[in-house]
């Protein structure tokens, strides 16, 4: 498993449980072309599991088939393929080793009942609480066996019963090779490997390159090394295909202590519902759809319940299978459906053309896919996230000791290290030139950081000042009666205590305390009311939808209380916003913030292009905006309007380009972009100019051309005119350079747009500026306390904010995410 899984998409996304009707014609040739591609890749994926867990290799073909026909029915996830699972390899072949294929049957019988029970009682999502680098430990350790167990099979020989026994045996198997199984694995992982790659060559073999690749590569590895194979008549071991026998049908009860076949079952139903629900996950978020996780875990009970009884591998969800299914543009669950009757249909009626395959070509197949399991992607991620110790444990343990003891052995680790961080502290003293002393603390300060905390403390000299420094981690209340102690002792001797917490803006707090600096990556400290710096610490590859909230939580959390009686009051008595502010919908301009304003003070119109569009305009008439400002105008009574442009703006880039005349039928974007032709003509008469600097390009002066243009058409609307007429609105022009983050507004004497800081605010409420600047007053649940008799634990987490640089003026009744900063 290679897919990311940090969230879901949300249910609106999905369009698989729209109601039942007629399938389009369309969407049924998906499917079917989507299920033959899959179809290609678990032929022989199946066989190299069965094969690798020493298994007849029809039971491979059975959970292939029962996976797809019986989890496509009902399964929660409708593009996701089940079938035999790598995962589950080094766990099946132990337990056929131990017990036998039969009573094997019976134990993927019982751990489908018990998925099937835990699904009935909805606990998926609880399945799904698992440490990534444990689960992904899990994975490599299991891919590395799997691997290393098929290379034997690769150099002629056969695979030992665990992984360390196959690591002692290699050397003398090295020593001795099959040349020809040696040769077939080799050309069988060459194709594997290279064959994504053929769409890279040069020139016209690249561009056929690119139509091989339609094929898919384990079905190219497999046909080509078997027609080698084949056309140099080599003498190798294949493919065994027994017939299927009613004796077959019946699992036997496994023999053995009760206590270690219910762990037999616990570890294959954990592993396999693991596997299966991150699969899911990662399914949905590919396909932009939102499935039922608990039904998806039933289904995949009820698929290992029949696959146990027909005498089937273990079934869980596959990563590979499915995302072929996706990028194969399957539409429903009906691709993995007709993915099983094929494979099911092969098993019957293709055996001849599936014996001729060599033993070693599925055995190179299954060692490539094992090593992928291995994935660098998932060893960075973890490193980051000081994880590695965990995955590292979790490798070696599952290669020494088995699946179940290795996710035991990495779960203790990681336990071990999360206590080993939330005790883990740094406290330091310093000296200052003025005989002051300055006590800094890193890292969570709990009871085990007390004897630490205790000596630092000790060291400071009697009636001095100190200010203790504390960085915003936890702390919890034996640290802080130590603390509280220590002031009021070095009080009482004459001493000033200062409380302080304080982080620098560019600090990253490492979960054992560690403090790094500058822009190494490092954990998400975008804070709420702190200065805004922009969401570099976030990974660009993290879903944007699952971004989104963690914002809103972070806004829940720490701003909701702090805004909330302000936006109680705006709720009572109703929006009365001193000014509509009207500007293009570009990402990168955040109103709020380049005006300092906060609820309830703008009433706000954003589009692309920030345009007014004239009536009447041929072939783009448009009534949106004119009712936001007949809206704002009449009823919110607004005494200013102001028309904002920016720099680099993509509308007047397009309307330079001319977009709205390409020819054929206008699209939406291309409709709307002719409101803009009257600037384009202002443009060539009379452009607009700054005060002091020349224009950079021809964009740009369309940009605050365009502004101009757009204070003309907003005349244009009657209510509008007549409240200008009457001296009761305002018209500002503005335009806002990203460059500089550098604000002007257009000057009405000159003409002319001139840095907003050049120009004297107008005296009367309608100044675009002045408003916009008008702060609101703090909820007085902010007001500070002195420290003392009511300190409490959390007061003490709560010490007041010292910035490193310049002066941070937080007002919690705004809504911009960021405070003003004054100089």
């Amino acid at each position: 498993m290679t897919l990311d899984i940090s969230s879901a998409p949300i249910a609106s996304d999905t369009t698989d449980h729209a109601p039942p009707g007629r399938r389009p014609r369309a969407s049924w040739a998906q499917d079917l072309s989507a299920s033959l591609v899959v179809f290609l890749i678990a032929v022989p994926f199946s066989l190299g599991i069965a094969l690798a867990t020493g298994a007849p290799l029809t039971a491979g073909l059975a959970a292939a088939a029962v996976g797809g026909i019986v989890v496509g029915l009902f399964g929660g996830t409708p593009l996701q393929v089940s079938g035999p699972s790598a995962a589950l390899t080094v766990i099946t072949a132990g337990l056929i080793a131990q017990y036998g294929w039969q009573a094997t049957c019976a134990i993927t019988l019982a751990a489908g009942l018990l998925q099937l029970l835990l699904g009935v009682r909805r606990v998926a999502r609880t399945a799904l609480a698992v440490s990534p680098a444990i689960m992904h430990g899990m994975l490599a350790g299991v891919g590395l066996a799997i691997a290393i167990a098929q290379l034997h099979v690769v150099l002629g020989g056969s695979p030992q019963s665990s992984a360390l026994a196959n690591l002692l045996a290699l050397p003398s198997q090295l020593a001795a090779p099959h040349p020809s199984a040696l040769a077939i694995g080799a050309v069988t992982a060459a194709v594997l490997l290279g064959w994504p790659r053929l769409g890279r060559l040069p020139g016209r073999f690249g561009e056929f390159g690119a139509r091989l690749t339609k094929v898919p590569g384990p079905l190219a590895a497999v046909a080509a090394a078997t027609a080698l194979a084949v056309t140099l008549d080599l003498r190798l071991a294949r493919v065994d295909l027994p017939a299927w026998q009613p004796h077959d049908l019946v699992p036997d009860l496994p023999h053995g202590p009760p206590l270690a076949v219910l762990a037999a079952v616990l570890t294959v139903t954990a592993v396999a519902s693991v596997e299966s629900l991150l699969s899911a996950v990662a399914v949905d978020r590919m396909s932009h759809r939102s499935g039922d996780l608990d039904r998806e875990l039933r289904g995949q009970g009820l698929a290992n319940m029949i696959s146990g009884l027909v005498g089937g591998l273990p079934i869980a969800g596959g990563a590979v299978r499915s995302t072929a299914n996706v990028r194969a543009g399957a539409r429903s669950r009906w691709s993995s459906v007709l993915h099983g009757v094929w494979v099911l249909a092969a098993a019957l009626a293709l055996t001849g053309g599936l014996r001729r395959i060599p033993l070693a070509v599925l055995a190179a197949l299954v060692m490539v896919v094992g090593l992928q399991m291995v994935s660098f992607a998932h060893i960075r991620k973890v490193h980051r996230h000081r994880e590695f110790p965990v995955y590292l444990t979790t490798v070696v343990a599952v290669l020494l000791f088995g699946v179940l003891p290795g996710v035991a052995l990495g779960a203790a680790t990681a336990v071990l290290l999360a206590l080993y961080r939330l005790t883990r502290a740094h406290v330091d003293v310093l000296a200052g030139p003025d005989g002051a002393f300055t006590v800094e603390t890193h890292g969570p300060l709990t009871f085990a950081a007390v004897p630490r905390l205790s000596r630092a403390l000790a060291g400071v000299p009697a009636g001095v000042e100190v200010a203790v420094v504390h960085d915003g981690s936890f702390l919890d209340h034996a640290a802080y009666e130590t603390l509280h102690s220590w002031r009021t002792g070095h009080q009482g001797g004459g001493g000033r205590v200062s409380m302080v917490t304080r982080r620098q803006d560019d600090e990253v707090l490492d979960p054992d305390g560690t403090v790094r600096t500058g822009s190494s990556p490092g954990p998400h400290r975008c804070r709420a009311w702190t200065p805004w710096v922009g969401h570099h610490c976030i990974e660009q590859q993290e879903d944007p939808h699952g971004r989104l909230l963690d914002g809103v939580r972070v806004f829940q959390l720490h701003t909701a209380p702090l805004v909330r009686p302000e936006l109680a009051r705006l709720a009572r008595e109703g929006q009365t916003p001193s000014q509509l502010f009207l500007t293009c919908a570009d990402s990168r301009l955040v109103t709020s913030m380049i005006t300092n304003s906060g609820p309830g003070d703008l009433f706000t119109v954003r589009n692309v292009g920030n345009l007014v569009p004239a009536p009447h305009e041929p072939g783009a008439a448009d009534d949106s905006v004119a009712a936001a400002v007949q809206y704002a105008v009449e009823v919110l009574e607004v005494r200013s309007i102001t028309v904002c442009g920016h720099s680099g703006c993509g509308a007047m880039k397009a309307l330079l380009d001319g977009v709205h005349e390409q020819p054929g039928r206008p699209t939406p974007l291309a409709r709307w972009l002719r409101n803009g032709r009257g600037s384009l003509d202002r443009l060539r008469r009379i452009p607009a100019e700054f005060t002091g600097r020349p224009v950079v390009d021809v964009t740009e002066q369309l940009c605050i051309t365009n502004v101009v243009q757009q204070l003309d058409q907003l005349m244009a609307n009657p209510a509008v005119e007549r409240r200008v007429t009457e001296g009761t609105l305002r018209l500002v022009g503005m335009y806002f350079d990203f460059a500089t983050a550098q604000t002007y507004v257009l000057d009405p004497e000159s003409g002319r747009f001139s840095p907003v800081e050049a120009l004297t605010p107008a005296p009367d409420a309608a100044s675009a500026v002045a408003a916009a600047a008008a702060p609101t007053a703090a909820p007085a649940a902010l007001s500070s306390t002195p420290h003392g008799e009511h300190d409490t634990p959390e007061r003490v987490n709560e010490f007041e904010q010292v910035p490193t640089t310049g002066t941070v003026t937080a007002d919690p009744a705004r809504d911009g995410g960021g405070p003003g900063l004054a100089a």
